[in-house]
């Protein structure tokens, strides 16, 4: 909170006109307080205010200028005034504000300080205070004006009210009572409030007048309610029937915006009563609300009943869990009743509450032990919800489906054996062919599979696949249910009943040899699929898996994994979900929590870990081995198989097998000695053995102890200095990021950072492009693990990094900008320290150390500066661009605005690559760096600026265009006007009417309610952050070149939004798998096309056509067949219109351009339907028009006009500026050919 002198200072420097009054009164009582002697403390200055008060409402009048200002001075002063000053003062200060709030016509400026000045009060008064009756000039009777003043009919005088109500219920006095003295006051006052306004309504429906003038007041009601609802622990008074009454008979109206709010009060109620002091109101409440129950078939009142009980159980189970779930039988048998309604509204709310009993009624405890009795209410539940299945429910199937699987998820594994009758009568239903509700009953039986596992359930719905029996359908519908929803179950029931399903459907498909495969080979094909599909969820936390995970099932996934291609990445996924899901349960500290969502201790998971850690080195061997026999493309769940049996592996078979795998690497890398890969592989090509092998050493790397980080180094430094097989080197760049990801990785980096600093150092000159983002990498992660004494490493690789800001590929250019950024924050942080600069590469060994700071940092990347190629100078200008923004708050002012004075020398180059980098600079300078220190160089920048604003190449002309914009948002027109050259003023003109007509447009959109940036109170944004608006966004151009987007620290794709659109058929989808269709995918948004339709054409009085205006209904001049909206008709197609036109010049002999006046016949029929009437009236029209003007028949006439007909443009051939006299002037001669009559030119003609 605010201090006192915060809160003054802010009146003291008012930003609104309308506080400066405010400001003068506060001046004027330090003044007094100055000349008294008084220090200016809250004492002094509330004593000084109530005096002026006083003072202006003497008269008894209220002073418009004094008394607003006063009230709100001693607003903000009342609450920093002692308590004991505030009560011996409350009849005075009552006294004075009594007028002010009873005035009806005080304005809301006045009320709202004095309804605070009362809150102040009121928080002060002492038990003693409370206890005076109304009557008297009491607290009792300051808190009955306000609850007069929380129904007012202003909202923000409403609003303050309330929420001074609120404060003062929520900090009653000091007393053994739990509610507010003045809670009952309160709750009487607001019920009363309630009634008669009810009252009012209800008798407005009875005569049929409209109930909708007492809706506000209704409304203001009660919130009134909520409002003492929610500040007094519930509802304070003791009778709360008549509330509920009250409340339900509102709720009854059928009004939606009523009813919520009494679902929000009921809710405030439950909430209050949901601590332990106020939860004794609880049980009353609940059974009052159970007795008030409405009738069966009314469709108003009965689902907010329903809704309202559903969240008072919800409250009960949390504060008495036990006695609530005794409750669950009587409550279900209750609520399933409705189940039976005719009205979807009732069963739906009726099932709704049903799910909300058992997902927030039923007590862990039960679940985990279960006494006896326990499991009797279980099997209550189980009965009522197996009997919502009969034939008598079958309207509300559906939604029982809903409260079925609500069941399961809540019981999990104590469904089993209550839930199964309930489980096989769905699993019947879902086998009937003509059963409509195929996807609920799925989702059911999931739940089932998921609670009870599926053993249980196959026990009741077998799927009679491979010995089918008489009678019994075949279930092959419930494979992929299980597939979707197995999971925590026993491993031993797949090898028994799933293994020998796949071995059967398998050796069909053995049977039908080298035969075409007919329909039902493949449908035995599909089920081995399925059936092997299943296995990850049998593998996700098996209970049995040291029993069940042996050597049999393990040769099984081997052989698999070696001889069916289709089926590697469920085994994978299976084996990796072995180990994974044991690793979650072993790091889950709440143990109540695990035993209830997974039946596996944290013991048995280590146990597991264990176990499945001696099948980890020979199952290692097959997955590298089927790993080295894999496709690249479809590598990645190997791998990730591989890693998550690596993290299990005892450490001896770990280093066993690294070594093994390091000489086998050794041998490839000596046998690929000379060879040299040219060009670049297939991508359905092996990679070389040595890059497989590699990508193994990087997965094991994490994992390895820390004696046998010497190798892997040697490795790294083998492979990183060969730049004839770029793959190769890639994989050895990625050594160091991967073991920065373990503990026993970073203390590495950490030890051999010195040995590391060399390798790359050294290995510079040897690096491939397609390794330089993963080098950048490398040297990304080194960073961190640096110490200061070698902070050498910065400059010695600063050149790379700068030179990678060019980069062709995206992610090495981000790479660079972000390893730019470390290295600041590297120095930055370093206090100081000094740089050895003699060991960096090429300089000078008598070259004198650095302190290390941001300023020297940038010191070093303007060396670039003085490059010897355009290429190093751009690169070096784009760093300084990125690390200036990061570092703009921290580094020395001087040092800006040097740098600043240079970019605007490097402006005026004549080399087009070095000033693109630098318009990046100038634009950051011009949105991120002070006022003060960009304004005194305007004057030289904005010229040198200009110099491109005319260049086309590279869209230099826009890339100006966006940063003038910006520096005219940021500095203002004027000054940006100022020290443009007198030539370029157009543009800097232009830029200033766009963006008023924009913001005219805004303003617009904003009166119509179209404002579509203010939705929902929430602005609405196509940037991820403040910055990236600040940036890019500009409301009058879109011109910000993505690479800008890059320097500062953002991926393009971050930026861009989809912009690619697909065009259908409205009655056919597009086939994405079609050749054909890339033709129906366009980077631009289609337009619709219209039909083409009859539309009118009009002329004017000289009888031309007027086209491209708008149609008018009442001129029936001219009627033509014409596509609607002919401006979308234009572009390409009007284009290829006129090249293909019968009118369309022909080059004849000689190369003379030729036209056709034939008529044909298709033109015959295709004449435009006009009434002989109104073509004798268009003749004497034209005819009146005279000859005068070159074209004159031309069917192009003044209405048509470029650019929408706007004022000022130009008309067509044959209009009034072209010759032709318009009405009412002289006849005038035309040029010498004009004395005929002008064939209209083709659109061929020039």
């Amino acid at each position: 909170m605010a201090t006192l002198e915060e809160k003054l200072d802010k009146i003291r420097s008012p930003n609104l006109q309308s506080q400066q009054q405010t400001k003068v009164i506060l001046n004027a009582v330090e003044e007094t307080l100055k000349e008294q002697n008084t220090q200016p403390t809250p004492t002094g200055y509330f004593a000084a205010l109530l005096s002026l008060l006083n003072q202006s409402l003497g008269s008894g009048q209220v002073n418009n200028e004094l008394t607003p200002s006063t009230v709100y001075l001693l607003d903000v002063v009342t609450p920093f005034a002692p308590q004991p000053l505030l009560r011996s003062k409350f009849t005075q200060i009552l006294a004075l504000l009594a007028p002010v709030l009873l005035l009806k016509d005080a304005e809301a400026p006045l009320v709202r300080p004095s309804i605070g000045c009362l809150e102040s009060l009121l928080l002060a008064q002492d038990s003693a205070a409370w206890k005076l009756p109304t009557s008297e000039i009491s607290p009792r009777r300051a808190v009955a004006g306000l609850l007069n003043l929380a129904v007012d009919h202003r909202p923000k005088v409403r609003k303050r009210a309330q929420d001074a109500l609120r404060k003062v219920l929520r900090n009653p006095p000091p007393s053994p009572a739990t509610d507010h003295p003045a809670a009952d006051l309160c709750a009487e006052t607001a019920m009363k409030s309630l009634h008669e306004v009810a009252t009012k309504a209800a008798l407005s429906r009875k005569q049929k007048k409209s109930s909708t003038e007492h809706d506000p007041a209704l409304i203001h009601a009660l919130q009134l309610v909520k409002t003492v609802a929610s500040a007094s622990g519930g509802w304070p008074s003791m009778n709360i029937e008549a509330l509920c009454e009250l409340l339900l008979s509102i709720a009854k109206t059928g009004n939606e915006h009523m009813t919520m709010a009494v679902f929000e009060i009921f809710e405030m109620i439950f909430e209050g009563m949901a601590d332990e002091v106020a939860s004794s109101k609880l049980p009353r409440l609940l059974e009052i609300i159970s007795e008030m129950r409405p009738s069966s078939n009314d469709t108003q009142l009965l689902p907010p009943w329903i809704a309202i009980l559903s969240r008072g159980y919800d409250v009960a189970a949390q504060t008495e869990p036990e006695e609530t779930f005794q409750k669950l039988p009587d409550l279900f048998t209750m609520v399933s009743e409705f189940m039976e309604s005719s009205s979807h509204n009732i069963r739906i709310s009726a099932s709704e509450c049903l799910i909300s009993f058992m997902a927030n009624c039923i007590p862990e405890q039960v679940i985990i032990e279960p006494s006896i009795y326990d499991e009797k209410v279980l099997e209550k539940i189980a009965k009522i919800a197996e009997n919502l299945l009969s034939v008598k429910f079958q309207a509300a199937w559906m939604e029982t489906f809903n409260v079925i699987s609500a069941i399961f998820d809540a019981l999990r594994w104590r469904a089993n054996p209550m839930m199964l009758n309930a489980a096989r009568t769905v699993g019947e239903l879902r086998g009937n062919e003509s059963f409509m509700g195929k996807k609920e009953a799925d989702e059911v039986l999931g739940s089932a599979i998921e609670a009870m596992g599926p053993e249980a359930v196959l026990d009741v719905l077998p799927l009679n696949l491979v010995k089918p029996q008489r009678g019994q359908p075949g279930r092959a519908w419930m494979l992929p249910i299980l597939r979707d929803h197995t999971t925590n179950t026993n491993l031993e029931h797949f090898k028994t009943e799933f293994i020998p399903l796949s071995e059967a459907m398998f050796q069909r498909v053995l049977d039908n040899g080298e035969a075409a495969k007919s329909m039902e080979i493949k449908i035995y094909e599909t089920l081995v699929h399925q059936t092997w599909s299943i296995l990850p969820g049998y593998c996700d936390l098996p209970l049995d898996l040291t029993v069940a995970f042996d050597q049999a099932l393990a040769e099984i996934l081997a052989n698999l994994l070696y001889t069916q291609v289709d089926l590697r990445l469920d085994v994978c996924r299976a084996l990796k979900a072995l180990v994974e899901s044991s690793q979650t349960v072993a790091s889950i500290e709440d143990e109540d929590d695990l035993l209830l969502k997974s039946r596996v201790s944290k013991e048995d998971a280590q146990k597991n870990l264990t176990y499945l850690g001696g099948f980890a080195g020979n199952l290692l061997a097959v997955l590298f081995n089927v790993y080295s026999q894999t496709l690249p493309q479809t590598r990645g769940p190997i791998l990730q198989t591989i890693n998550a049996y690596l993290s299990i592996t005892p450490e001896k078979e770990l280093v066993e097998t690294f070594d093994r795998v390091s000489t086998m690497l050794a041998s490839s890398l000596n046998e690929a000695n000379g060879e040299k890969t040219k060009g670049q592989k297939p991508k359905d090509q092996m990679p070389s053995t040595g890059q497989t092998l590699m990508d193994l050493v990087i997965t094991m790397s994490v994992y390895l102890p820390r004696q046998s980080f010497g190798p892997l180094f040697n490795i790294a430094a083998l492979i990183i200095v060969r730049d004839d097989e770029p793959q190769l080197q890639k994989k050895a760049y990625k050594l160091i990021p991967r073991l920065a990801e373990s503990d026993t990785g970073k203390l590495a980096l950490q030890e051999r950072n010195s040995e590391l600093q060399n390798l790359i150092l050294s290995s510079a000159e040897k690096i491939s492009v397609p390794a330089r983002r993963e080098r950048l990498a490398a040297i990304t992660a080194l960073i961190p693990f640096m110490p200061e004494n070698a902070l050498h490493f910065i400059p010695a690789v600063l050149s790379e990094v700068v030179i990678c800001c060019k980069e062709n590929n995206e992610k090495a250019r981000t790479l660079a900008f972000e390893l730019l950024v470390l290295m600041g924050q590297k120095l930055a942080g370093a206090n100081g320290k000094q740089i050895d600069i003699s060991k960096v590469p090429h300089m000078a060994k008598d070259a004198a150390p650095v302190s290390a700071s941001v300023e020297e940092y940038f010191t070093m990347v303007s060396a670039g500066l003085a490059g010897s190629t355009p290429h190093m100078i751009s690169a070096s200008i784009t760093a300084l661009t990125r690390i200036l923004y990061e570092f703009r708050e921290t580094i020395n002012q001087e040092v800006l605005s040097d740098l600043v004075q240079t970019m605007d020398l490097f402006l005026t180059s004549n080399n087009r690559e070095i000033v693109k980098s630098v318009l990046g600079f100038v634009k950051v300078c011009a949105i991120s760096l002070p006022t003060d220190l960009m304004l005194p160089r305007l004057p030289t920048m904005i010229p040198n600026l200009m110099i491109w604003a005319h260049e086309h190449k590279g869209h230099f002309r826009a890339k100006v265009r966006h940063i003038l914009e910006r520096m005219v948002r940021r500095f203002g027109f004027e000054p940006v006007n100022r020290n443009c050259p007198e030539a370029d003023r157009k543009l800097i003109t232009n830029i200033r009417k766009t963006k008023e007509r924009s913001k005219r447009r805004k303003d617009a959109a904003k009166e119509a309610g179209d404002d579509e940036d203010q939705q929902n109170g929430k602005r609405r944004s196509r940037f991820e952050s403040e910055y990236d608006e600040a940036l890019y966004s500009s409301e009058e151009s879109d011109a910000s070149d993505d690479s800008d987007v890059e320097v500062l620290g953002k991926s393009r794709k971050a930026q861009k939004g989809g912009s690619t659109y697909i065009m259908e058929d409205e009655d056919e989808p597009l086939d994405l798998l079609d050749r054909k269709a890339l033709a129906s995918i366009s980077s631009t948004k289609p337009g619709k096309l219209r039909k083409a339709g009859r539309t009118k054409a009009k002329t004017d009085m000289d009888g031309k056509l007027i086209l491209g205006g708008e149609d008018d209904d009442n001129d029936d001049a001219m009627v033509i067949d014409t596509p609607g909206g002919g401006g979308e008709e234009g572009g390409v197609g009007a284009y290829v219109a006129a090249l293909k036109s019968k009118d369309v010049g022909r080059r004849g002999r000689g190369g003379r351009l030729k036209f056709s006046n034939k008529r044909e016949k298709e033109d015959e029929d295709e004449e435009m339907d006009v009434d002989e009437e109104e073509v004798s009236n268009i003749k004497t029209q034209i005819n009146r028009g005279g000859r005068g003007g070159r074209g004159g028949g031309s069917p192009r006439g003044q209405g048509f006009r470029r650019g929408g007909g706007m004022r000022g443009g130009r008309s067509g051939r044959g209009g009034i500026t072209d010759g032709r006299r318009g009405l009412g002037q002289e006849k005038r001669h035309g040029p010498a050919f004009a004395s005929k009559v002008g064939k209209p030119k083709s659109p061929g003609r020039r």
